[in-house]
């Protein structure tokens, strides 16, 4: 028999996560605290562009709906790395066929807020601000941000995924004994700025990579738009002698990047203008526990393991969520209590160690990817796992490319991984015998 349940916010994971319990019958509300953005007029420079990759993927397909998302998505299909020299360079992500998708932040949820809708029959409430929710009878509470006017829902079960900073999470933190919450903002901040399309439309750089300009303590990246645009993102310290506290006039901006990024600079018409007027955000990581109370309320998505956006993975682990607690609906026949603990058990290994993880690709991303002895690395696992595909998958493959492999498991496996590669990158001449049979054989017996 199908349930009430009420989800506390309309984002991506939450509007996903509705259509899963819809299908199966239950009563689904959503409450959320902005405004409709398919009637708002929503405001640049306030979004990261996303990469949906494969655990996302298995997420919309679980729903039947991953064709929808296809139209608005672009495949890339490795990095595109711009040297401060001009010299360029290119590295697949991973096999010939194998991309990640960007894809708008807004448009792929308000796709999905029209699929909840449309397909699904949820209702979704907006502009109410989650207040309190009262487990005792679970009851949650709201007030109308324009009217001000209180309300309050009564569900079976209810879900807190409105976000890194959810009102939810927060009610059950404070109602709670022994609730666990730790939170850390990395010392860079981002801002949003933008490569128009040329006059025809066309595209300025290339359309299917992701780009990413390394300056060692910062970077800047842009990734591709259905419209010919593209989202550039600088990822800079708050503070020092590179950072956003030493960019305050027109004068500034235009000398860093006349110096970091005269490549881009042409590309760039409304820099400047762009830059003064769009806001920096900061880049936070939240781990808690429990994520499960009362054997009816659950958090999911950033509400419970927000993460920084350098691997790509916060919708992806948001939409792997979902269908983690869909197959256990199935394997506990909407047993609650089992399926609430068991979600809990498994995600919340896998969440830490992609938090971990996403981390650890920042340093990747901004120092790494113009390193020669790193790119050799890469190199050598890239040769050495087309030769034995069955012993060697490297991490970011297993982590983007290999939803059947847990989080927390590729985290184990990379960290042996860069063990064995360490030992192989001390090797004399190693630039010279990369490709040698010496160096698969010590790979081979390192493994074994």
């Amino acid at each position: 028999m199908g349930k009430n349940i009420n989800i506390v916010g309309a984002g991506l994971v939450g509007s996903l996560l509705s259509i899963y319990l819809a299908k199966r019958g239950h009563k689904v509300n959503i409450y959320e605290r902005r405004s409709d953005m398919r009637k708002a007029n929503i405001s640049a420079g306030k979004s990261i562009n996303l990469a949906l990759s494969d655990r996302g993927w298995r997420g919309l397909e679980g729903v039947g709906i991953a064709d929808n998302i296809k139209k608005i998505a672009i495949p890339m299909y490795g990095r595109f790395i711009h040297n401060k020299n001009g010299t360029t360079a290119f590295f697949p992500y991973g096999k010939k066929d194998q991309a990640i998708y960007s894809v708008s932040r807004a448009d792929i949820n308000m796709k999905l807020m029209d699929l909840a809708e449309q397909q699904a029959g949820v209702k979704i409430h907006f502009n109410e601000r989650c207040t309190n929710i009262d487990r005792a009878n679970l009851s949650a509470h709201f007030e109308h941000n324009e009217t001000k006017k209180t309300t309050s829902s009564t569900s079976n079960l209810l879900f807190g995924a409105d976000g890194a900073f959810a009102a939810s999470r927060l009610n059950m933190q404070l109602s709670s004994d022994r609730f666990e919450y730790n939170q850390h903002y990395i010392e860079a901040g981002y801002k949003e700025l933008i490569i128009p399309p040329g006059k025809n439309g066309e595209f300025l750089l290339e359309k299917n990579a992701l780009h990413i300009w390394p300056r060692g303590s910062f970077m800047m990246i842009a990734l591709p738009n259905p419209d010919g645009n593209f989202t550039c993102t600088l990822f800079l310290p708050f503070e020092g002698e590179k950072s956003f506290a030493n960019l305050k006039t027109k004068e500034a901006v235009k000398k860093f990047f006349d110096e970091e990024f005269p490549s881009a600079v042409p590309l760039m018409p409304t820099l400047l203008e762009d830059f003064m007027h769009n806001p920096v955000s900061s880049l936070v990581t939240v781990k808690c526990f429990p994520w499960t109370f009362d054997n009816r309320i659950a958090l999911i998505g950033d509400a419970a393991h927000a993460i920084v956006p350098f691997y790509g993975q916060g919708m992806n682990c948001g939409f792997e969520d979902c269908v983690v607690l869909d197959e256990l609906i199935t394997k506990h026949n909407e047993n609650w209590e089992t399926i609430l603990n068991e979600y809990q058990t498994l995600r919340k290994p896998d969440a830490d160690a992609i938090a971990d993880l996403a981390v650890g690709n920042f340093i990747e991303m901004r120092d790494k990817t113009a390193d020669p002895v790193f790119l050799l690395q890469k190199k050598i696992e890239a040769r050495f796992s087309e030769k034995h595909p069955d012993k060697w998958i490297p991490l970011y493959p297993m982590v983007t490319f290999s939803p059947q492999i847990r989080y927390s498991k590729a985290l184990q496996e990379g960290d042996k991984q860069q063990s064995i590669m360490d030992k192989i990158m001390a090797m004399p001449d190693i630039d010279k015998k990369w490709d040698s049979d010496e160096v698969e054989k010590l790979i081979l017996s390192a493994i074994s």
